[in-house]
């Protein structure tokens, strides 16, 4: 049975009221409706109807009815597809900052204020490469590795030789270094080119397996993920979420950056290219615990094509609309941060 106009009409007001209020909603409630013009027997058929097809579900006998998964997803489906009838209207939901770390973090906060949901923000994610890599020695038994990877971090660090090197040495295994290590990323750091830099090291291949480890280390740590997240405490305003035991282990899920770093995996790795916005209801995260959740995610593109996630965790009777709204707009707003910036930068 598909669903016709009356039906999806029926189970939109539904949705909608459930959203509204919390509680169970009744055919008496959606014939008030004045458009409807329908009886309240005719209402219960259509809604017999719905519970059939999976759409809705009656938590407790005589009470109303709420969506299932189903039915929130026929909700924002519908929601994502309906064309704006004006664009969205922009607001400095943001101060200006210079530094990326602290706009984030405001980005965070803002949303999980303006909802009342959990929020999460990552930093863009660039393609980590090395730029530069400078040797030096601290003393006979150790070296300072210098290392500038892509966006201009740089990363120190000491790495322990078991073997003295002079001056020559030292400048030897920086020009050896960067030419077969810049522009490279840690994928193209294979077992081929470990063994031709080994080669052309001679005597002094132990060493290089020394520094190698270190280098590794820094640029495995530049390409760590971060995430800044505000407002997890709002998880627990919706009882509906489960009771306290699952709540709290969902708090502790949102304090893991390794837990969120998954999450994010989770349910940005097979993004529909359609649109930026994304939805996962119930049982469509697949991540334990999120099954009474829905995830709202967006994403906001840097200028050099480096891209971030802004995420929304809540109850399934989250406010889709003001949610999606909220993310278009915040990601216009960085988008228009970002350029300016980019601009004055070329100009400077």
């Amino acid at each position: 049975m598909e669903l016709d106009e009356r039906k999806k009409t029926i189970l939109k007001l539904i949705i909608a009221t459930y959203l509204e209020t919390g509680e169970p909603v009744g055919s008496r409630t959606i014939s008030k409706f004045n458009d409807l013009n329908l009886s309240s027997a005719t209402i219960r058929n259509e809604m017999a109807d719905l519970e059939e097809l999976g759409y809705i579900v009656q938590p407790h006998t005589s009470a109303g009815r709420i969506p299932t998964d189903k039915g929130y997803r026929f909700y924002v489906d519908n929601l994502m597809e309906e064309k704006e009838e004006a664009e969205v209207e922009k607001s400095t939901l943001l101060e200006r900052v210079d530094r990326m770390e602290l706009l984030l973090k405001q980005v965070a906060k803002v949303l999980a204020y303006n909802t009342n949901y959990a929020t999460l923000v990552t930093a863009p994610k660039y393609r980590k490469t090395v730029k530069f890599i400078q040797l030096s020695k601290v003393d006979e038994a150790t070296l300072l590795a210098v290392i500038v990877i892509e966006g201009n971090l740089i990363k120190n660090q000491i790495i322990p030789i078991d073997t003295i090197l002079d001056n020559e040495d030292v400048l030897k295994f920086n020009i050896l270094l960067n030419t077969f290590l810049q522009g490279a990323s840690l994928e193209d750091i294979n077992l081929e080119m470990i063994n031709a830099m080994k080669k052309q090291s001679g005597e002094y291949s132990i060493i290089l397996d020394q520094i190698f480890q270190g280098i590794i280390e820094a640029v495995h740590e530049a390409n760590e993920l971060e995430i800044y997240t505000s407002g997890a405490t709002n998880i627990l305003k919706y009882p509906e979420i489960g009771d306290i035991s699952k709540t709290s282990e969902l708090l502790e899920k949102f304090e893991d950056k390794e837990e969120l770093s998954h999450l994010l995996e989770e349910t940005t790795g097979n993004k529909d290219d359609s649109h930026d916005i994304q939805v996962y209801i119930g049982e469509e995260n697949t991540v334990s615990n999120m099954e009474d959740c829905s995830i709202v995610t967006a994403t906001y593109k840097m200028p050099e094509g480096a891209t971030g996630t802004i995420g929304i965790l809540g109850p399934k009777r989250m406010d889709y609309k003001k949610v999606v709204s909220t993310l278009k707009n915040l990601t216009i707003e960085l988008d228009d941060i970002f350029n300016k910036r980019k601009g004055v930068n070329d100009d400077g």
